[in-house]
């Protein structure tokens, strides 16, 4: 298997991708894929891995190449937003044919990527968890899952529920109302956060209750919600009765935790339903 490492967003270290090759090889010996790392992942551009053009190349590049099986986001931050509908429209079949896997800021291309029935969309761990402090659990899960579809790797409600889908809250809030919003109807949707102050997740989880869209999903799961600041007053309501009020006022139904986050426990979860 051959993996492809692209990051539509911020730039990892190149000593974080000799990591990454060691770790796959350590681990899988000889059933180890081999991983692929693009040059663009070290560039660097203000924020960003290189600039607009040279990650929205990367990313097409390497969706299109036919001897790549699948194309592993290097880390979130922010800046797929910037390239994904450019991205979208240049695809061709083998990119059609390839698993794609990450989170956070990754959501938005897998966003679109589902919508237009592109590949195999899944979120969950990426290359910069291994950054973490017992990250390598993580990075073992993700490539467990790419070279073997190993079901221990993939969030546990997800063998129940027909559809699945996650998104990081701030993410599926920004892509609600563009192109990019996939059609979530029937969906078991399972949301998570990190740094974020409770008020925003609020205000956030008010834009997303109240999508048509989103309104029509068979239910919402809460993952971890991580980091979260001190605000200068008590807000008065913790992350899941947050959740729970908003999915009350909009008719729809909390189905409970899962097991995602920003975090080294973070589970995989296939987007539609779970291929076996």
């Amino acid at each position: 298997m051959r993996i492809g490492v692209v990051a539509p967003g911020t730039r990892i270290e190149p000593e974080l991708a000799a990591r990454l090759k060691a770790f796959a090889t350590d681990s899988f010996l000889d059933r180890a894929p081999e991983i692929v790392v693009h040059p663009q992942c070290f560039q660097s551009a203000g924020h960003f891995a290189g600039d607009d053009e040279a990650r929205l190349k990367a990313f097409v590049e390497y969706a299109n190449d036919p001897t790549l099986d699948a194309i592993w986001f290097a880390r979130g931050g922010y800046g797929a937003c910037r390239i994904a509908e450019a991205a979208l429209g240049q695809l061709n079949e083998h990119a059609r044919k390839k698993t794609y896997l990450g989170y956070s800021d990754g959501g938005v291309l897998l966003a679109g990527l589902y919508k237009h029935r592109i590949g195999t969309v899944a979120h969950g761990p990426m290359p910069v968890d291994l950054t973490r402090a017992g990250g390598e659990g993580a990075v073992k899960r993700a490539l467990a899952w790419l070279i073997d579809r190993a079901p221990e790797s993939v969030e546990l409600g997800v063998m129940f529920d027909a559809r699945t889908a996650a998104f990081n809250i701030m993410i599926l809030q920004s892509i609600l109302g563009t192109p990019l919003e996939p059609d979530l109807s029937g969906h078991v949707l399972m949301l998570e956060e990190v740094g974020e102050y409770l008020y925003r997740i609020d205000r956030a989880l008010f834009h997303i209750t109240s999508s048509a869209n989103v309104r029509s999903v068979k239910g919402i799961k809460l993952g971890r919600v991580s980091d979260v600041p001190e605000n200068d007053k008590p807000f008065g309501a913790n992350e899941e009765e947050i959740v729970r009020y908003w999915c009350k006022k909009a008719g729809i139904a909390y189905l409970g935790r899962a097991d995602i986050g920003h975090d080294v426990e973070n589970k995989i979860v296939p987007f539609g339903a779970l291929k076996r």
